[in-house]
């Protein structure tokens, strides 16, 4: 082991060491050390590049592709890019609502003035209830 014979210490947490031991983010703190002494990585060795292996001892020593997760701020800069999305599409939607609305008001007032042209150009007299919508359907419109 490395670390017992680097530093003359045993391992505390050996149990936790052998579960950790190749998940991806301990993996890389290993194989990224290409200058030694430098504390970052440099740009063009992103986080989420595609050269980036975790390997899997108990599959074998199969190496997988994997992407990195997202920090906890970027994940948080990630939330407020989808809300700014989600009030562009309520304000989308608001407006094509108001459009709608004013579309079914045009469609109504159409369908009454249809009937009211039906009930006017009637030959024969009309009833009670047809002159009572009649009444109706003309103090709608004028108003």
């Amino acid at each position: 082991m490395r670390f017992s014979s680097t530093t003359k210490k045993k391992i505390n947490l050996e149990h936790a060491w052998k579960e950790l031991r190749n998940d991806q983010k301990w993996c890389e703190l290993n194989t990224c050390k290409a200058d030694g002494s430098a504390k970052r990585r440099k740009l063009d060795e992103g986080a989420n590049s595609s050269t980036s292996h975790a390997s899997d001892n108990n599959t074998g020593g199969a190496d997988q592709a994997a992407t990195r997760p997202l920090g906890v701020k970027a994940s948080k800069g990630h939330g407020k890019q989808k809300t700014k999305a989600e009030a562009k599409s309520a304000s989308e939607f608001q407006s094509m609502w108001s459009i709608k609305k004013e579309d079914m008001a045009m469609k109504e007032r159409l369908s009454k003035m249809k009937l009211l042209d039906s009930l006017i150009t009637k030959p024969e007299v009309l009833h009670e209830y047809e002159e009572a919508l009649k009444k109706k359907l003309i103090s709608d419109l004028l108003s």
